[in-house]
């Protein structure tokens, strides 16, 4: 049996007496890395062979499981905190798993974006998880551009250093809105943040971070609808001048006039 385990996101005693007892009855255990997991192990006086399975690696990896399974051994995959799969490698290996019938589990336990989400005490009875945002700014934007008009709280991973970027191209790409950053959780420093995309969120960013970003508005301008270029066109055919006509589009949408500057240049 092959069992993907759930670990802390934070605080170490945030696990599971399952998920401390499959470890331990595990002849091996895969992790994302090995220095880091041992420190949880070695909390809980669990002693058994590691072996890595991050993203890097994560096809043979699987092989290598299988091959345990195969073996009759029992094998726990565990990632650096939280739920393997989840913005972590796993989702390979299960699929692997799945083609080769080999039997596998979960133990469930602690998971980063729904404790952010509970502590944003944003709306909870529809959302989308979303994880981390692709690196290109390009491919980014078209991806948040297909949940803009989603009526549902949105949920994203994000390193420190990709904060500001995701938070200016939601901007872009919903308008202002509410949102709300959230990391160290359930640590000491535990850290819960309110602010608007157009204000940004202020300070140096330190650790991973949820942000936590409202859907759209059950009642939209209609015009929103558009693209950019057919919004700035619709007011210019009722009679306003293109700046005034950019300057009403860009309103409506919630976006600074520059951002759609580029959009009226042709018309």
């Amino acid at each position: 049996m092959v069992y993907f385990v759930s670990t802390p996101i934070g605080n170490l005693k945030d696990i599971s007496l399952r998920a401390i007892e499959t470890l331990k009855e595990a002849d091996v255990i895969f992790c994302e890395d090995t220095r880091h997991s041992v420190k949880l192990l070695n909390a809980y006086d669990i002693k058994k062979p590691l072996m890595a399975c991050h993203k890097f690696n994560e096809r043979r990896a699987a092989e290598e499981i299988i091959e345990c399974a195969a073996a009759g051994k029992q094998v726990a995959v565990i990632s650096d905190a939280g739920m393997p799969v989840i913005s972590d490698p796993g989702n390979i290996v299960c699929a692997r798993l799945r083609e080769a019938g080999v039997q596998y589990t979960v133990i469930p336990g602690a998971n980063a974006f729904l404790s952010a989400l509970v502590l944003s005490a944003m709306p909870a009875e529809k959302f989308a998880f979303l994880g981390f945002l692709p690196d290109k700014q390009g491919e980014r934007l078209r991806l948040l551009q297909k949940y803009k008009d989603l009526d549902l709280t949105l949920c994203f991973h994000a390193a420190p250093q990709d904060v500001d970027r995701y938070v200016a191209d939601m901007l872009s790409a919903f308008g202002d809105r509410s949102a709300c950053a959230v990391r160290e959780i359930t640590k000491l420093h535990e850290e819960c943040l309110h602010f608007t995309l157009a204000e940004g969120l202020p300070g140096e960013k330190r650790g991973e971070y949820v942000l936590i970003v409202e859907g759209a508005s059950a009642v939209q301008n209609p015009l929103n609808q558009l693209s950019e270029r057919e919004h700035i066109a619709r007011y210019m055919a009722e009679g306003m001048d293109k700046k005034s006509a950019i300057k009403q589009a860009a309103k409506d949408r919630g976006v600074p006039k520059s951002r759609l500057y580029p959009f009226g240049i042709d018309l």
